[in-house]
């Protein structure tokens, strides 16, 4: 003999109906079939009640689709000549339930007792249909009365189940009647004296395996539409698997702790009987499932089994100096609690007994705090207790497995990830079975914590990145691209997964939860809304992401001013924008800080030399204890492509503009060329090497003409550089005099720093500095003679891109 249970979904319409019946005729007979109500029947069914009690005639609208879905099914699965007998017995069992709620109605009262009536209606009604649809195919089929099977006390709304009776009931039933198939109402019991009671939470699921407790079954099978107990919830961990074989005990852990594919009770009478549970999908039959059973796991598995999480708690504190060394405190607390049956789902307590904090559902805390205030209304007044404290908008997320206190630094590892992203914790617990550790976090991270602690316990030591890029022009274009062109290689041989989910551009911003497509993104962007740094930061927040970067690809003043909202929400900054670390110094270390407090990565290795890892060399040489003390430096790509390029055969403003074409400037080539860029170049490098100077402390030696420096357009500036060419031309020649080349150089030495051009002689080591390529001595305590030498390309758009790339990769490598 055979039990298969199916659930609301399974069922929920005439289609779903057929999918069980081939499931349950591919079957060696006979077979148990229990199930539950259509499914959202028995959310209607309560919710029709509970507005019929407060007079709301609302609650025949839902009467009505409650008795459609019903009738429609009748229609849709039974012949034409075979419906009349049916639809009147279906109309009898619609019309009784319109009286009762009818009857609420008129009272404007709903007991336990008559609210269990009403909902037993959702199986008696989805049983019935089931059978009969069986019968009009030719089966041998029996529609079973649970209430005559399962026999329980007057606790309405989740009655106790008398065994002794209900087991000898089961097997005399099964014993004398010989069919096919046996149709059972899951949920729906009865008491000794004849009264509906219900079975409370995943009744269903418990009276198919009461029955199969009974019987001595070997198995139990649940269908429901997901192919077993999961890793996390599929719905929001995209890469959760399904746990093929799980132990009673981490089973009922999970269950405990929201895995809505299985409910404690169920595995209650089947536990001690050795009784497997076959959890399987009746949308993908040929999925292997869940198997529970009381076999333990091999040695070398994962010992975290699950991820689970339970919702909508709220977190009730009672602490004072009164507590301390006072016996029965904590009786008294839970006493009441329990007398008004409050369930407490999570406890923990201070070994200093100065506060016991404790999780119950959010529905119960309003009532909760009243009750506690009142039992302890002596010792509040006394200034002994506080009153209770309740937070609400909680969640509890745990990890289980049935051999953590086998393991250890599970929960050091559960604690390091969660805190690396930004989740606050408010409680932490561990049961005294060691099989699961929970705690409570703020609602709005649950999807965030699960998705973190996924990866961590579950999933290939890949790192997933999630990426926000302000951005996509020159540079951020080409970030964009060695994104697309090097995700595989990432994934595969770096394990970083890397994602661009926000990005934006001077006027649109677009978002993407599950990744943004690189192979199309302008037209993405083209169709998103309009963009704020404000407005920008609230979605990623909103979004709440693991491992989240953002990306800023501009020279925009108002974006690095933002660097600062992003760290405090645990969000690292990647940047080549160098307005930030050049601005105030109190900027600068704020940032520096708040990267550690909130550990966020801030890495602007691009702000000086592009790609060239002038900026870490330099972090390094501090870090090890090292001290600079003198700094040359020709910092500026763009300004050594220039003077590299200006031979006397053009003039001047056609070799910036050359270089402007192939994007080696700023938008602005005036930004470059009055020596600014340089200036905040030799700043940042003077901060790096622990020195607190202001933009004010550096001089600068300008090559341009005034009229130049007072240009406001770029295309004023452009004018005034072809109005002064003789000057330029000069400069030239001066250079050629002296056997020398023009370099824009940046020094530090003996706390005097500047910038400027000047004329470089064959002898110096920047004098064959060739292109855009940038040149950076350090002198140091171990650099005294031979200074530490750092050259290569430092401008150009793909250089840049490839030197945001690089820290990204840094973040997902740390992290690995």
């Amino acid at each position: 003999m055979k039990i298969v249970k199916f659930g609301g979904s399974s069922v929920a319409n005439a289609a779903n109906i057929l999918r069980c019946i081939n499931i349950v005729k591919n079957k060696k007979s006979p077979v148990i079939v229990v199930v539950s109500a259509l499914g959202g029947v028995t959310d209607l069914l309560q919710l029709a009640a509970n507005q019929a009690s407060k007079k709301e005639e609302a609650y025949h609208e839902n009467y009505e689709v409650i008795a459609h879905r019903h009738l429609d099914i009748v229609r849709e699965l039974i012949p034409v000549n075979q419906q009349a007998g049916i639809l009147s017995n279906v109309l009898r069992k619609l019309n009784e339930l319109e009286t009762l709620l009818q009857g609420v109605f008129y009272l404007g009262e709903l007991s336990l007792q008559t609210k269990d009536v009403i909902l037993s209606f959702g199986e008696r009604l989805s049983s019935f249909l089931i059978g009969e649809v069986l019968i009009a195919q030719g089966e041998n089929c029996c529609s079973v009365n649970c209430r005559e099977l399962i026999k329980t006390n007057n606790r309405f709304g989740k009655a106790a189940v008398n065994f002794d009776v209900t087991n000898t009931i089961i097997r005399q039933y099964f014993a004398k009647n010989n069919c096919d198939y046996y149709i059972v109402p899951g949920f729906v019991a009865e008491s000794e004296d004849k009264f509906i009671t219900t079975l409370g939470r995943g009744g269903s699921d418990y009276t198919a395996a009461i029955i199969a407790a009974a019987l001595d079954l070997e198995e139990v099978e649940i269908w429901t539409d997901v192919s077993g107990i999961y890793t996390a919830n599929p719905k929001m961990v995209k890469q959760a698997q399904v746990i093929e074989n799980i132990n009673f005990q981490e089973a009922m852990e999970l269950s405990h702790f929201g895995a809505k594919v299985l409910y404690p009770s169920a595995l209650e009478p089947i536990l001690p009987k050795n009784i497997t549970m076959l959890i399987k999908n009746t949308f993908d039959p040929e999925a292997k499932g869940s198997v529970v059973s009381n076999k333990a796991h091999n040695e070398g598995c994962n010992p975290i089994r699950g991820i689970s999480n339970i919702d909508k708690i709220a977190l009730l504190t009672l602490e004072g100096l009164g507590m301390v060394g006072v016996v029965g405190i904590a009786r008294r607390l839970f006493e009441v609690l329990s007398h008004n049956e409050i369930n407490v789902i999570f406890i923990t307590q201070a070994s200093s007994e100065h506060s016991i904090c404790f999780a119950i559902s959010e529905g119960e805390a309003v009532k909760a705090e009243r009750l506690i205030n009142e039992v302890f209304q002596f010792e509040i007044q006394q200034g002994k207790v506080k009153p209770i404290a309740v937070e609400f908008d909680l969640s509890i997320v745990a990890i289980v497995g049935d051999k953590i206190k086998g393991h250890q630094g599970l929960s050091g590892k559960m604690l390091s990830v969660l805190g690396r992203n930004n989740v606050n914790i408010c409680a932490i617990a561990q049961g005294a079975s060691e099989r699961n550790i929970s705690v409570v976090i703020s609602h709005k991270d649950v999807k965030k914590a699960l998705n973190t602690l996924h990866e961590a316990f579950f999933e290939e030591a890949v790192v997933q990145l999630n990426l926000f890029v302000m951005g996509v022009g020159n540079v951020g274009g080409k970030f964009l691209e060695q994104i697309e062109h090097q995700y595989a290689y990432l994934k595969n041989n770096l394990k970083i997964n890397v994602r661009v989910v926000g990005m934006a551009n001077s006027k649109k911003m677009f978002f993407n939860e599950e990744g943004i497509d690189l192979t199309d993104y302008k037209d993405d962007l083209a169709s998103g809304v309009p963009v704020s740094q404000e407005a920008f930061l609230e979605q990623i927040k909103v979004l709440n992401m693991r491992n989240s970067v953002f990306v800023d690809n501009t020279a925009n003043t108002e974006v690095a001013m933002t660097y600062a909202s992003y760290l405090r929400n645990s969000i690292a900054v990647v940047t080549c924008n160098k307005v930030a670390c050049s601005s105030d110094y109190a900027y600068y270390k704020l940032l520096r800080d708040l990267s550690r407090k909130y550990n966020a990565p801030f890495l602007y290795e691009t702000n000086v030399g592009a790609g060239l890892p002038i900026i870490d060399t330099l972090k390094n040489l501090v870090a090890s204890g090292d001290r600079v003390k003198e700094i040359q430096a020709v910092l500026s790509g763009s300004l050594n492509f220039i003077f590299n390029n200006f031979d006397g055969k053009l003039p001047f403003d056609q070799i910036v503009h050359q270089a402007q074409v192939e994007g080696y400037t700023e938008p602005n080539p005036k930004i470059d060329l009055s020596g600014i860029d340089v200036l905040r170049k030799l700043l940042i490098l003077m901060r790096e090497s622990g020195y607190v100077v202001e933009e004010k402390d550096i001089a600068v030696d300008s090559f341009l003409p005034e009229a130049c420096l007072k240009a406001e357009t770029v295309e004023e500036f452009y004018q005034s550089m072809k109005d002064n060419a003789a000057h330029f031309e000069a400069l030239y020649n001066k250079a050629q005099e002296q056997e020398a080349r023009l370099k824009f150089v940046a020094t530090y030495k003996d706390g005097s720093a500047k910038v400027g051009l000047q004329f470089i002689g064959k002898e110096h080591p920047f004098y064959n500095l060739e292109g855009k390529d940038n040149i950076v001595l350090f002198f140091t305590d171990r650099y005294q003679e031979q200074p530490l030498l750092i050259k290569g390309a430092g401008a150009g758009a793909a250089v840049t891109a490839s030197g945001i790339f690089a820290d990204v990769i840094r973040i997902g490598n740390k992290l690995n």
